[in-house]
């Protein structure tokens, strides 16, 4: 009885000190499922579930779509003349709609293509390296949106009229929460509706007089249909006796009276259609509500349970498009431009970049395979899609930083050869929609991870909140398995941490078995921390994000880790060649899940609880090494080769003829082509230079004359030569800035005598 009692005053004083769930809150950690993140959280990572997942592939009518309307779609866009343009051409949004590019998640019993997300990340990303733009404009309705709602919530009558019209591009769909007042704080939108009877179409009806002013809305200005978010109030009580009923979505046509769209914003001059979209005083029949009436007041929940494809699948795929881009011409760039005599990959400086670029486009195709594969099995992994969305658009920003560094001049001088501008301008887009990156890493990873990940926090607020008479015995129930699991964590960090014999590996292959044993390990320490910091720090927990936020860090970096070695062990064709980059994203994710857990314990205020804390973890400084130098040279000059890997991790890179991607792509591959006949001219000259040597054309036509080159090798090399020129080649413009051709800015000069 003794015992019941105190733990009703903890119960209560917990009540009394940790601050209330929202409803919008609560409805967001309701959420989705939990997936093999659940097992990073609790410190022991499930390798033989992460193995287990059915590897996703393309079906043949997604391979056929890939290789055919993507492949058409990509030839009809030149990205840099529609920056310079006001609107996408007309062409190319009919194109889209008349080939369903709006419509792969819709099932296709209602027209749709019902592709798998696997397929959906992979178009949306090979569209992306392409076309920020247009990459956008097909993510926006195959992602968040009327269509998603609909497919889950809709009524029958709905979905029949509804998805038919999206999946053949009759109607354009957007989707409007955010508003001038509110936008991470979605609880807090001012847009109302007001239930009262009206009139629609010659009748009395029973609907809702809905005000509204929203922005950022992508695919606004264009759209015919209107998906709205808003709050609901029943002054008169008209559906009960509820006077406000929360959040609820909407979906009204265009044509609607009262109904405002078509201004636009200028998202970083990457035109896709971005806009507003106002009414006031717009009276709607309850049957625009989606789901109906009785879905009046559940609109956050149905949001936040459909955050999945835009999240995991659509912004991400920017990101690693981004990468892909990135990756595939900093190396063959850096292969061809020589300085000092040497491709500018052989020197250090930009070996380091190059590596970096290497490694983390690894890690970036990993995590977007893994991801899709997961929504692929039909669950909503709320924190994995968090995950992706943060790091894997940060990580694209990364890459791409480092290649505009490598590529310097030529990465930012705008034109049609350019291959790193568009994706430069459209990249930011990702980081802040859908949640912008701060709120999503601060507020969102481990917010959610620990309430979902936990075996029995959620149980534990929820008891706490509850005004049920049993919920003193349940709470009892749940807080002694809340001790025993703690105590567990505590005892296997410790073991983990001082005792290697016991981090375990599953692997069969020795190159992995050491980032699996050090990637339990580090797993093992997160579980007692962040026990510990929930049990000093508690609700105040939630205004620390400097802390939770590397809390979230570690469970991301980790889940990183897991998606680099599963994409290693099943999907490398040539491990030996993959090697140096799977040693790259695994050192490189480990060591920064290490520091995050480094500058935790550095900076918890409670110096007892810190103490603590890197006794039961044995973390008194960093326990993984830095990246080698010896590495950074050994990927940065795997990455110049032209094999199974590099078309692995480019694969999203659809060549055009006669686009950036396939003049630096011929300069490559006729360099490696003829790396032995430039390796016999080198020798030559450095034996008996050619004095002048005015350019390479005319050392190479003297060396002909003296019979060190056939008539044929020197055809290929001036080949080569002219492919190299091509390469470097920035676009130019006459004074008033109209774009010059390549013929009129080569030129050759070869000492009077003309190349082959």
């Amino acid at each position: 009885m003794l015992f019941r009692s105190v733990n009703m005053s903890i119960r209560t004083s917990l009540k009394k000190v940790l601050p209330p769930i929202s409803i919008t809150e609560q409805e967001a950690l309701d959420a989705g499922d939990v997936w093999i993140e659940s097992s990073i959280y609790q410190g022991k990572p499930d390798m033989q579930a992460l193995r287990d997942i059915p590897q996703a592939k393309l079906s043949a009518d997604e391979q056929t779509f890939l290789d055919g309307p993507v492949a058409e779609l990509l030839g009809m866009i030149d990205d840099f003349e529609l920056g310079n343009e006001k609107h996408i051409p007309q062409e190319i949004i009919d194109f889209l709609g008349k080939n369903r590019f709006f419509s792969m998640i819709i099932p296709k019993k209602f027209g749709g293509l019902e592709f798998s997300p696997y397929a959906n990340s992979t178009i949306v990303a090979t569209i992306a390296a392409k076309s920020g733009a247009i990459a956008v404009t097909v993510m926006v309705p195959n992602s968040l949106g009327p269509g998603e709602l609909l497919m889950h919530y809709g009524t029958t009558a709905q979905q029949d009229y509804w998805l038919p019209r999206l999946s053949d591009g009759r109607d354009i769909p957007c989707f409007a929460l955010t508003s001038p007042e509110a936008g991470s704080d979605a609880g807090a939108i001012p847009d109302a509706a007001i239930v009262t009877k009206g009139e629609y179409n010659g009748e009395e009806v029973l609907g809702l007089r809905v005000s509204w002013d929203k922005r950022y809305i992508t695919l606004a200005p264009i759209a015919t249909v209107l998906g709205l978010a808003f709050k609901v109030f029943d002054p008169d009580q008209l559906l009960g006796d509820k006077f406000e009923h929360g959040i609820t979505c909407a979906l009204l046509p265009k044509s609607h009276p009262g109904v405002e769209l078509g201004n636009r914003h200028d998202p970083m001059g990457v035109r896709f259609y971005n806009g507003t979209t106002r009414g006031q005083d717009v009276f709607i029949p309850m049957d625009f509500v989606i789901g109906g009436q009785k879905n009046i007041g559940r609109g956050w929940q149905m949001l936040v349970s459909c955050l999945g494809a835009g999240r995991g699948i659509s912004l991400p795929a920017m990101g690693v498009a981004s990468a892909q881009s990135a990756f595939k011409g900093t190396v063959e760039y850096s292969f061809v431009r020589e300085q000092f005599g040497l491709p500018i990959g052989r020197f250090e400086g930009i070996q380091e970049k190059m590596a970096d670029i290497a490694g983390k486009t690894f890690l970036l195709e990993s995590m977007r395979v893994l991801t899709t594969e997961g929504l692929g099995l039909g669950v909503k992994p709320s924190v994995v899609t968090a995950i992706a969305k943060y790091h894997m658009t940060e990580l694209g920003r990364d890459v791409l930083n480092s290649a505009m560094d490598v590529q310097a001049g030529k990465a930012i001088q705008r034109g049609p050869q350019n291959t790193l501008a568009g994706g430069y301008s459209a990249l930011p887009i990702a980081i802040t929609v859908e949640g912008a990156n701060i709120l999503t890493r601060n507020l969102m990873i481990f917010g959610q991870g620990a309430m979902r990940c936990h075996p029995h926090l959620k149980d534990m607020v929820d008891l706490i909140h509850s005004n049920e008479s049993s919920a003193d015995a349940e709470f009892n129930k749940v807080l002694r398995k809340t001790i025993g699991f703690s105590v567990k964590n505590a005892f296997r960090s410790l073991g983990k941490g001082y005792l290697p014999f016991l981090r375990e590996s599953e692997s069969a292959l020795p190159e992995v078995r050491q980032y699996e044993k050090r990637v339990n390990s580090i797993a093992a320490k997160l579980a007692p921390l962040a026990d510990l910091s929930l049990a000093v720090l508690g609700g105040d927990l939630k205004k620390a994000e400097l802390l939770s936020a590397r809390l979230g860090d570690v469970m991301s970096y980790l889940y990183g880790a897991m998606a680099a070695i599963r994409f290693y062990e099943q999907r490398i064709e040539d491990r030996k060649l993959a090697l140096p980059y799977f040693e790259y994203a695994m050192q490189w994710s480990l060591q920064q899940a290490d520091q995050a857990i480094v500058n935790f314990i550095n900076n918890f205020p409670n110096t007892a609880t810190r103490g603590l804390m890197r006794l039961l973890t044995n973390t008194y400084t960093n326990s993984v090494k830095g990246i080698s130098d010896d590495l950074v040279r050994e990927l940065s000059l795997a990455s110049m080769q032209d094999n199974s890997v590099k078309d692995q991790l480019t694969h999203l890179v659809r060549v055009i003829p006669g686009d950036g991607n396939d003049i630096n792509e011929q300069a490559f591959k006729a360099k490696h082509a003829v790396a032995h006949l430039l390796s016999k001219v080198q020798k030559a000259l450095r034996k008996e230079p050619v004095v002048p040597f005015i350019s390479f054309e005319h050392a190479l036509n003297k060396l002909q004359e003296k019979g060190v080159v056939n008539a044929e090798e020197a055809a290929k090399l001036h080949d080569y030569n002219e492919k190299r020129k091509l390469a470097v080649r920035v676009d130019e413009y006459t004074f008033d800035l109209e774009l010059l051709p390549a013929s009129q800015t080569l030129t050759a000069v070869d000492g009077g005598k003309n190349a082959a």
